[in-house]
């Protein structure tokens, strides 16, 4: 079955990797749609930029797949304002997979999941939509990872991990087996979470504690 063309949204510094392996990967790209009030280029390395998200709409749902470029530091919010925007309206988004990433075919990821070069997804992971997977992250046997997940670059989660929707995990952060991360959490970088950690909560440091 032929693939539809996409359109990237955003131009930042995490839609630039996700452009960079659907490059490499010869997919078709419409263009790249950036949000109005910023100054913008005519083109990212050769992909026009289309204009804004309403620029997208012209675009019939059956037509296209989408990309969503917008990273997280700290805040998965916006990523999931635009994609649950676009979703709403029909539009589908595609998965992005760096070939150098190790995913075992026994692992789940839902629509929209990014897993960039260097990540490991290991056996029985389930990865939940619009989640990113980031450089040389490490995901282990049986973690469930929720909706809107941010793993960043150099995260370690050992096997049976859960991270609930919309929490964002600091580059280098390490978290033990079995723990239990809550909703929009947030965990800093280079952090050790060796307990579970509440919904809502920001922890930092060897051993992790809330942020007070």
């Amino acid at each position: 079955m032929q693939r539809k063309p996409v359109i990237l949204l955003g131009a930042g510094g995490h839609a630039k990797v996700l452009l960079d392996i659907l490059l490499e990967q010869n997919t078709e790209i419409l263009g790249i749609a950036e949000k109005d009030g910023v100054e913008r280029p005519k083109d990212l390395f050769g992909v026009p930029i289309i204009g804004s998200d309403s620029d997208v709409e012209r675009y019939s749902p059956s037509e296209i797949e989408l990309v969503n470029g917008i990273g997280s530091i700290g805040s998965t919010a916006l990523r999931k304002r635009v994609y649950e925007k676009f979703k709403a309206l029909g539009y589908r988004f595609r998965q992005v997979i760096h070939s150098s990433a190790v995913i075992s075919r026994r692992a789940v990821l839902g629509e929209g999941v990014q897993v960039v070069a260097g990540a490991v997804i290991n056996i029985g992971a389930r990865i939940g939509e619009n989640s990113i997977v980031n450089t040389n992250a490490s995901v282990d046997h049986d973690c469930v990872l929720g909706a809107h997940v941010h793993i960043a670059p150099g995260v370690t989660l050992s096997g049976g991990v859960t991270v609930g929707d919309g929490s964002h995990i600091g580059t280098g952060a390490n978290v033990v087996q079995g723990v239990c991360i809550g909703k929009g959490v947030i965990v800093a970088v280079g952090a050790v979470v060796l307990n579970d950690v509440e919904d809502g909560m920001m922890v930092c440091g060897v051993p992790a504690r809330m942020k007070i």
